[in-house]
């Protein structure tokens, strides 16, 4: 455990310093990923907490190397209903990684943990009055989640700390969801099927995660794994009577390829699959080979028309665009603390801009779904609002069907009542928009 231990605490230094934790992740020994990366998602999570008893307890700031470690066995020391390891064992790992990392300070690791456990609960109740160290956010980001959510903004911050579902989407072309979860029950795996039809009826959720090695028919493309309100977008852009056969559709960001997938499960089209990162493209086409399905790619910035469209309109497209990723915290915990306040603005520019770009290339009487993976309203309804108003209504219409901001939240209103879930997702803003 001391190996993952100094791992992790590399890793969580890494974020600190403005580097992505999948990046990171991607360079630990393959032997080790899967416990380093469980260890460093639980300090992500609990790092404002850390952080702020660290200081209390320690208020000069240790050596780089020191504090990262000293910042990690705290966060897993924290109080939590289900601590990821007995108090004893941490600290005697702790110490252990601290003989290795900086064998001077080991120490003093000891001694500032064994303090932590002796004086846990006050020094639990006198962190509570940092909003940091409370919601374990960037003040920042604490303050625009309440200003956009004033009634929900506790619920939001507190369920960026839980451990999301794992959800999967089954290949409408191979089989149901009933049929997927009736086969997973005849391994012993227990799941369940939403019947929500927003969701486009192939969503499976698994009572415990595993490895996708172990879902059946993963290699033969007969299943994916796919956040509930990522599933979203395909139904919403092909609609209730779905687009004709050969449509022409643009997914302007398509990059890991999921929604560009799940749109060729639901139907045969003509799909260009664009993207500004080639290498992520390349993600894109494994995906598509693992399922059977083809689409046009191409490397382009989707702002920049001329260099890409052949001139021939769409009659649909997505627009996943960029975007600070604020709704998928659970799912990845680094990005609350690699964000800052100036990229909320400026990845709005750019959704502006691509809004702008991508909607002339529309036909008339075209579709064009805009999402983002986001709770911030400068990214989701602000976004359309000013966009609707610049075309003007006898240029573009909104979708009644349009779901707006979607929370991670239970009781988002997303979900009809009487089925059986509710499905946790991820915080989503979706907005179809008719062109005239």
């Amino acid at each position: 455990m001391w190996r993952l231990l100094d791992l992790g605490a590399d890793a969580v230094a890494a974020v600190q310093g403005g580097r992505s934790l999948t990046d990171v992740l991607a360079r630990v020994p393959a032997d080790a990923r899967p416990g380093a990366q469980a260890l460093s998602f639980h300090v992500l999570r609990w790092l404002g907490s850390a952080q702020a008893v660290r200081a209390a307890l320690a208020p000069k700031t240790p050596p780089p190397r020191v504090d990262a470690l000293l910042t990690s066995a705290l966060a897993l020391l924290w109080p939590v209903p289900a601590p990821p390891y007995p108090d004893h064992t941490l600290v005697d790992q702790a110490v252990t990684a601290a003989r290795h990392r900086t064998p001077a300070a080991a120490n003093f690791v000891n001694a500032v943990l064994r303090r932590f456990l002796r004086e846990r609960a006050a020094l639990v109740q006198a962190a509570q009055h940092a909003p940091v160290a409370a919601w374990n956010h960037p003040a920042w980001w604490i303050d625009r989640v309440r200003q956009d959510w004033p009634a929900q903004w506790q619920s939001v911050l507190t369920s960026a700390n839980d451990h999301p579902p794992m959800t999967l989407r089954v290949n409408a072309r191979r089989a149901t969801a009933q049929q997927y979860v009736d086969r997973l029950a005849a391994m012993g795996r227990a799941a369940w099927a939403s019947t929500d039809p927003a969701l486009g009826g192939q969503v499976v959720v698994l009572d415990k995660p595993c490895p996708v090695t172990q879902l059946p028919g993963f290699a033969e493309g007969e299943v994916s794994v796919q956040d509930a309100s990522a599933q979203r977008a395909a139904p919403l852009l092909l609609g209730p009577r779905g687009l004709l056969s050969g449509a022409r559709v643009l997914d302007a960001c398509a990059a890991p390829g999921g929604k560009t997938a799940h749109l060729l499960e639901c139907a045969d089209l003509d799909v260009l699959a664009l993207d500004s990162d080639a290498q992520r493209l390349t993600r894109v086409q494994d995906t598509l080979q693992r399922l059977g399905l083809r689409a046009e790619m191409r490397a382009a910035d989707a702002r920049l028309t001329s260099a890409w469209w052949d001139g021939r309109p769409f009659d649909a497209i997505l627009l996943d665009a960029p975007c600070t990723a604020s709704g998928i915290v659970r799912r990845h915990p680094d990005i609350r603390w690699l964000r800052r306040p100036e990229d909320v603005m400026a990845l709005a520019r750019v959704q502006s801009e691509m809004l702008a770009a991508l909607w002339p290339l529309l036909k008339p009487g075209g579709r064009l779904l805009y999402a983002t993976c986001s709770v911030f309203k400068a990214e989701g309804q602000e976004q359309i609002d000013a966009f609707l108003q610049r075309i003007g209504p006898a240029g573009a219409r909104l979708d009644p069907a349009s779901p707006g901001h979607l929370l991670p939240l239970p009781d988002n209103g997303a979900q009809p009542a009487g089925l059986r879930g509710p499905v946790l997702s991820d915080g989503f803003f979706y907005a179809l928009i008719h062109k005239s």
